[in-house]
């Protein structure tokens, strides 16, 4: 979570981690986006993330939905199928996380936040929970996938999925190049993706800019 905190605030947001639910009513009316990270899940977490996404649907405030090993454990699965029936505007996930949601039908299982499956794979999956569900699909890997369910086109969340994924994919090449092990890639990962592609916007509070910078983290969170 730090990674992620620190990088919207390089890219010019103002981040905040909201655990507790005693603090969704006064914190929620004041955010631009949301992200919602099922990786330290518990069921008084769990309570909070429900709370907080039907405050943001009533408040029509965009949210996305991270997945994280819900093909592996149960208790994730449940988790992760209560907040998709909440209207995210964006699920991101790997391979397996995707193709195990529940409107893709496919079986598919993990270790825990690894993918047994390459982004390719869940290319039709990911298209079918798009369509079935309306939302805007992410699939993480070695290739990028962003479906609306039908194709690359337009929609306010799908625009900045897309240009989110080649920014973040041009970071990563350019930080390997400096990078000596996986510590200090994360370093020069966030400096090329926070100072060799600034974005260049009119209005940077617009709903696709805010979505673009919490893509952009979620992409090497």
């Amino acid at each position: 979570m730090d990674l992620m905190a620190n990088t919207l605030l390089s890219a010019g947001a103002s981040p905040t981690m909201v655990h507790s639910i005693q603090e969704i009513p006064d914190f929620t009316p004041r955010v631009s986006a949301l992200c919602i990270n099922v990786g330290t899940l518990s069921p008084k977490s769990l309570l909070a993330m429900i709370t907080i996404a039907k405050l943001c649907s009533q408040l029509d405030i965009l949210w996305v939905l991270d997945p994280v090993a819900v093909s592996a454990l149960s208790l994730r699965f449940d988790a992760c199928v209560q907040l998709f029936i909440l209207k995210p505007n964006v699920i991101r996930g790997n391979g397996s996380e995707i193709m195990a949601l529940p409107s893709s039908y496919e079986s598919s299982t993990s270790k825990g936040v690894d993918s047994t499956h390459d982004s390719m794979d869940a290319v039709e999956a990911a298209k079918l929970l798009s369509q079935k569900s309306g939302y805007v699909v992410v699939v993480s890997g070695a290739t990028d996938i962003v479906t609306n369910g039908y194709q690359l086109t337009k929609g306010h969340a799908f625009d900045a999925a897309v240009p989110t994924l080649v920014v973040f994919g041009v970071a990563g090449e350019l930080g390997m190049k400096m990078a000596k092990g996986p510590a200090s890639l994360r370093m020069h990962l966030v400096v090329d993706a926070v100072t060799s592609f600034r974005f260049e916007v009119t209005d940077p509070g617009s709903e696709e800019v805010v979505l673009m910078k919490i893509l952009q983290v979620f992409w090497h969170a």
